[in-house]
């Protein structure tokens, strides 16, 4: 594509009120690019601003990435409506990877950011992009871990505003980690500063970009479960990783795993073999195994963990984290005095 054709795509989708339905609306109304444009009336203003910001993005290394270019997110251009044109700063090769996306909320717990972290890493290993949003908390574990990884091509971060925009500056070093081993992704002009609106259009994209979904902690009403319905429109392969349900961060993946929405994420080995899966495979069966001896204890009398913890033969602690799966199976409940059966 001409610098030329790349111009004009871009003053129509920098003119107010056009968005990926109406640029693919006029595309096929006119026979070509320029038929488009001129029905646009185009002011100098406009292609002033066009040619300024696509002078900034030569300078700042930024590349236009169009929907009918090879190096097009395959998955993104797939969903409906998707951006006609991308920018991408840092590794292109990131784009050409399967992708998975990784979201939560940003005020998640030490634990929970160690998780996602681990996670990022091993499929970053197994050669997968890790896509977040760059935002603090559960998104910058996510990079992180995947920065952890040996190469380049870890990670994509997309981001609300343009890409040369730096939002949060708590990310500054982060941003820069990225651009250098991964790519920077927005559909939004170079030099653009988000407002509120331009996240939700952000999550559309972490979500599309991706081939699967991994949420962890997040509250129910909140911009990462946003994402997961994005996910789910796409048809995306949705997992989500559980915690404990008194803590209001764990109701949206919690909610997501009860209602079938999303399978239930327990670490590295539900994704990628090993040389212990035989091993792994052992655990989890004696793991079930014990579940079913746990559930057969408990009955409609509350029970107590130090007491049913004394009749299995387990420590409280081990007796805590099996009953957290019951809990989110629907299976048991805890009440006054203990855990009764449902």
């Amino acid at each position: 594509m001409g610098m030329s054709d790349l111009f004009n795509k871009l003053l129509i989708l920098r003119t107010p009120g056009i968005g990926p339905v109406k640029y693919n609306s006029l595309l096929a109304r006119f026979e070509s690019l320029d038929a488009a444009v001129a029905s646009l009336r185009v002011d100098m203003q406009l292609r002033d601003n066009v040619l300024r910001e696509m002078e900034r993005a030569e300078k700042l290394n930024i590349y236009y990435i169009c929907d009918d270019d090879v190096r097009y997110p395959c998955a993104l251009r797939r969903v409906k409506n998707h951006p006609p044109v991308i920018t991408v700063r840092g590794n292109l090769d990131a784009l050409s990877r399967s992708a998975v996306a990784m979201v939560g909320t940003r005020h998640a717990t030490a634990t929970g950011m160690g998780f996602v972290a681990d996670l990022a890493q091993a499929f970053a290993e197994n050669n997968y992009a890790v896509v977040s949003g760059m935002a603090i908390g559960t998104d910058t574990a996510a990079h992180k871990g995947a920065l952890r990884a040996a190469g380049n091509a870890q990670t994509i971060a997309v981001l609300a505003g343009g890409v040369d925009y730096i939002w949060p500056v708590e990310n500054e070093s982060l941003y820069y980690e990225i651009l250098e081993r991964g790519a920077i992704i927005s559909e939004m002009p170079v030099g653009f500063v988000p407002v509120a609106t331009n996240f939700i259009q952000r999550n559309r994209h972490v979500a599309g970009i991706a081939d699967k979904l991994i949420l962890g902690e997040a509250d129910i009403k909140s911009g990462s479960m946003a994402t997961v319905r994005f996910a789910i429109d796409y048809n995306r392969d949705v997992w989500a990783i559980p915690s404990h349900p008194t803590d209001s961060r764990a109701a949206g993946p919690n909610s997501l795993i009860k209602s079938g929405v999303a399978r239930l994420c327990s670490g590295v080995q539900d994704f990628f073999d090993s040389d212990d899966k035989q091993t792994e495979n052992k655990k989890m069966k004696k793991n079930s195994e014990n579940d079913l001896s746990l559930i057969d204890k408990i009955g409609m009398v509350p029970v107590s963990e130090s007491v049913l913890a004394e009749v299995v033969g387990k420590t409280v602690s081990e007796i805590k984290s099996e009953l957290v799966i019951l809990e989110l199976q629907g299976l048991v409940r805890k009440v006054d005095g203990g855990y009764v059966r449902l």
